[in-house]
């Protein structure tokens, strides 16, 4: 049995950015990437906002901030040569109450702690940016862009193909063996043997790390993203990107509205739990998916303490009209009739057993495994930074 030096799982941007920089760090070495999928970015990736991020929310010093600052560059200067589309359209964070003002100071503070192009800005200044939007004050984000990140990973994969590598789609991993130098991943489609082995599935990252004998410490649970698309004769309503003041009580930044690059504006996400996995429809049901997620501590924790947000989530998921509601609090001309529904994502959630959400990303290794535990938003404008510190770990544990 032939054996690549890295073995990448997972076909979406994280993964693909893994094995593209692994191949520019060591040029001539073997890279194997198996997806499970018939096409790559049929996830996550390809399901996303496609927002360029420009990292004014995070944590000053946390992974998130230090890659997103970092990666947004990195992205641009990709697409840029590579020819893929994107636009620095930039975008506004909406207080539409005096209660909101403090929080909004302080997402403007930690922007300016993690080196943001950003400003606040009085109303007059937020009308001549957004005309129909509400609120008393805002930040003005002007470096925040949009991309096609399904394109960025076409090109990543012609990258890695045109650099000897090789991508096998339809080849979903079911289990390991390891000699300690070598390790066997087992898939429907044979065994591939490799010296090293990222484990970047995503949805499935948890599930992956245990089968390479590690035991996560946390749990991957589902929310799926509800959106809806304005209408043609509607999307005058929206500029660019509007975002309001997020509940620092509440795990999500709430609903808001995205100039597509590729033509349209998205308004949403609701979140709620999926009923499965890849529960992209609300009958979209896998029991024993559900059970696992129903049944663990740490989202029965969750649950219990965030029960009535759940709640309003859960009822804008049923109700249109008060999606709607939610949406016309920052574009208060928003209608009902003015929506159509647009497809769903599902966002991997990573949960602690205590409850808690792991807010930063969790990357851990087992061996000669490296396991991406949690990469939610920004890892897809991060994407190509979180693969130079997964490189980094590949070269670190070989030397």
């Amino acid at each position: 049995m032939p054996t690549s030096d890295l073995i990448v799982i997972g076909g979406g941007i994280v993964g693909l950015a893994t094995a593209y920089k692994y191949q520019q760090q060591f040029p001539g070495r073997s890279v194997l990437l198996l997806e499970k999928e018939s096409e790559l970015a049929a996830h996550q990736t390809g399901r996303n906002s496609g927002v360029l991020h420009s990292g004014i929310y995070y944590k000053p010093g946390s992974l998130k901030a230090k890659n997103c600052r970092e990666g947004k560059l990195a992205m641009e200067a990709f697409c840029q040569a590579e020819g893929v589309p994107y636009d620095i359209c930039g975008k506004v964070i909406v207080a539409l109450s005096d209660e909101e003002l403090p929080r909004l100071d302080n997402i403007y503070e930690r922007g300016q702690a993690n080196g943001v192009k950003c400003e606040i800005i009085s109303r007059e200044r937020l009308l001549e940016l957004e005309p129909h939007v509400a609120g008393i004050r805002a930040i003005h984000v002007p470096e925040t862009g949009i991309v096609d990140y399904p394109m960025v990973c076409k090109k990543l994969a012609e990258r890695i193909v045109a650099g000897g590598g090789e991508i096998k789609l339809g080849t979903a991993a079911l289990g390991f063996k390891s000699d300690g130098a070598t390790t066997i991943v087992e898939t429907i489609a044979g065994g591939f043997a490799a010296r090293q082995v990222v484990n970047c599935a995503g949805l499935y990252s948890d599930r992956v790390a245990a089968l390479t004998g590690e035991e996560p410490p946390a749990k991957i649970i589902p929310f799926r993203g509800e959106y809806f698309e304005l209408k043609h004769d509607a999307e005058h309503l929206v500029k660019n990107l509007i975002y309001p003041v997020p509940d620092p009580a509440f795990p999500f930044l709430g609903v808001h509205f995205t100039r597509m690059i590729n033509g349209g504006v998205e308004c949403g996400p609701n979140a709620v739990l999926a009923f499965a996995r890849e529960g992209y429809f609300k009958s979209t049901i896998n029991i024993p998916e559900l059970a696992e997620s129903l049944t663990y501590p740490g989202f029965l924790r969750l649950a219990a303490k965030y029960w009535k947000m759940g709640a309003d989530e859960m009822w804008r998921s049923v109700s249109k009209r008060a999606f709607v509601r939610a949406l016309a609090r920052l574009v208060p001309e928003i209608k009902a009739e003015h929506l159509v529904a647009a497809p769903a994502g599902v966002r991997a959630q990573a949960l602690m057993r205590d409850g808690s959400l792991v807010d930063d990303f969790l990357i851990e290794s087992h061996g000669n495994v490296v396991n991406v535990l949690n990469a939610p938003s920004p890892a897809a404008t991060s994407a190509l930074t979180i693969g130079d510190s997964i490189v980094e770990r590949l070269a670190a544990a070989r030397s």
